[in-house]
Order: C-alpha cells, then sequence, then structure tokens
C-alpha cells in the first residue's frame, strides 16, 4: 500500500508542480491524509521534485538546445539568459537563509489552506483587472520585470502560494502575455527548483537509506511522466480559459480543508 501512495503522491507532485495551485501545499495535505510512512526528512518530497524539473526540460529540450548554441553571439538570448539568471537570485538568498524557519513553521494544513484561498481570490482579480501587456515573449523580458517576477517567487515558500501561480500572476501584473508569463515561469523553475533539490538533499543526505531506494524511486517515476503531461495541457487550457478554472480548484480546496480543519478542532 505504501508504495501505491508513493505512486499517487509522485502523480500529484508532477501534475501540480507547473500549475498554479501550490504541489507542497498538496503533497503537505496528502500526505498526512493517506498516512504516508515516507523516508526521514522530507526526503521523498525532495528527490521526487527531480522528475519534475527533468519533465520540463524535456519538453522543452529543443528550446533549450537553441539557446545554449546561439548563446555565444545572439544578444537577445545573452538577456534572456540574464533575465533567468536575475529572477532566480532572489529565492537563493531567501531559501538559504529562511529554509529551515519556513519549513519547520509554515508546513501546514492550516496555512496551504488559508494560502490557496487566498492565492486564489488574488488570480481572479488579477484576471479580471490585469493591464494591458506589452511584453509579448518570455524572451524579451526586461531584466527589472524579471528581478520583479524573481521576487514574487519568493512567496511562493509559504506552502499553498503556488511557485508558478505566483511568477505568472506576478508576471500578468508587469504586463507579460499571459502565456509568455507562464513560459517564463517554467524556465524560471529549471534553476529554482535544481537549486532547491540540489541544497535539500545535500543538507539530508544522512537520512537517506537504501531502503527508501524503492519508494523514492517509483515517486519520481510518476512525477516525470506526469509532469511530461501537464505542460503541454496547462499552456493550451490558459491560451483558451486563462487562470480562473485554476483560481476557482484553490478557492474549492482551500475552503474544504478549512472546514475540515475547523471541525477537527
Amino acid at each position: 500500500m505504501n508504495y501505491l501512495v508513493a505512486a499517487f503522491l509522485g502523480i500529484i507532485e508532477g501534475l501540480t508542480e507547473f500549475l498554479p495551485v501550490s504541489s507542497t501545499g498538496h503533497l503537505i495535505l496528502f500526505v498526512d491524509l493517506l498516512n504516508f510512512q515516507a523516508p526521514k526528512g522530507k526526503a521523498f518530497e525532495i528527490m521526487i521534485q527531480l522528475g519534475a524539473v527533468l519533465a520540463i526540460m524535456l519538453v522543452y529540450a529543443k528550446r533549450l538546445i537553441d539557446l545554449l548554441v546561439t548563446l555565444p553571439f545572439d544578444r537577445r538570448t545573452q538577456m534572456f539568459a540574464a533575465a533567468i539568471l536575475i529572477a532566480f537570485f532572489p529565492a537563493v538568498i531567501v531559501g538559504v537563509l529562511f529554509s529551515d524557519f519556513i519549513k519547520g513553521v509554515l508546513f501546514s494544513p492550516w496555512v496551504v489552506a488559508v494560502s490557496l484561498v487566498t492565492g486564489g481570490i488574488l488570480m481572479l482579480i488579477v484576471e479580471a483587472k490585469r493591464p494591458e501587456p506589452t511584453i509579448q515573449t518570455m524572451e524579451d523580458m526586461p531584466l527589472i520585470t524579471a528581478l520583479k517576477i524573481g521576487l514574487c517567487q519568493c512567496v511562493a515558500m509559504i506552502p499553498g502560494v503556488s511557485r508558478s501561480g505566483a511568477t505568472i500572476v506576478g508576471a500578468m501584473l508587469f504586463k507579460v502575455e499571459r502565456r509568455a508569463a507562464a513560459e517564463f515561469s517554467f524556465f524560471l523553475a529549471m534553476p529554482t527548483m535544481l537549486g532547491a533539490f540540489v541544497y535539500s538533499a545535500w543538507k539530508i543526505r544522512k537520512e537517506l537509506t537504501i531502503d527508501d531506494a524503492g519508494l523514492i524511486g517509483i515517486g519520481f517515476a510518476t512525477a516525470f511522466l506526469a509532469g511530461l503531461v501537464v505542460v503541454r495541457l496547462f499552456l493550451g487550457i490558459v491560451s483558451r480559459y486563462g487562470f480562473a478554472p485554476f483560481a476557482y480548484y484553490r478557492i474549492l480546496l482551500g475552503s474544504f480543508v478549512l472546514g475540515l480543519l475547523i471541525m477537527m478542532r
């Protein structure tokens, strides 16, 4: 049963990592709900994230190769790479300084539920009131806008906020076109999630055992496969319907969890 739960949690990670619904929040809720006997030190949650990272890199493999090939001589590519690095930098500082506090204090179902509802409401407001976009492609992202998006990403360290949700909604507020905002969020996820994985994996290296390999391997594989499916599906939904479906989902789920928590007190 624990292996089946590990596979299910991997699917949850892969499906929610790039959607604006908070993968961390979903894992916090489902690990408790399903009474998952997880490896120590959040090892399972940390390791299966790598599956989602590799999925997004595979989906955008051709574009990544093109960027690497043109980087030495193409000014536009160089500016895009600089924008990703600038957007990535704030999360490095906040993550190193406050990760222990965030995981020790904020990783609770109450925080997740409130963040889901609040984030969903803000998403609906931004969808209705967002300014007319002036930045149509992610490659044309101004550096100052990239920095602002990077600061928005820091808010997503609160579980339930959603890294992709914070960066996409922030980008839309800064006049980035909806699809371009989503794709910039995907590219920003690559160094951010890889960095978080390496940092967290190093911190828990002594807690990992060979007995954990089976559970982690299953979660990693299902997260990878689910991540492959969700990215293009997400872009299609966003292009056609915007972010309202995800906002309503957040509000419903968060309200349901809050109701359960209040009843259980």
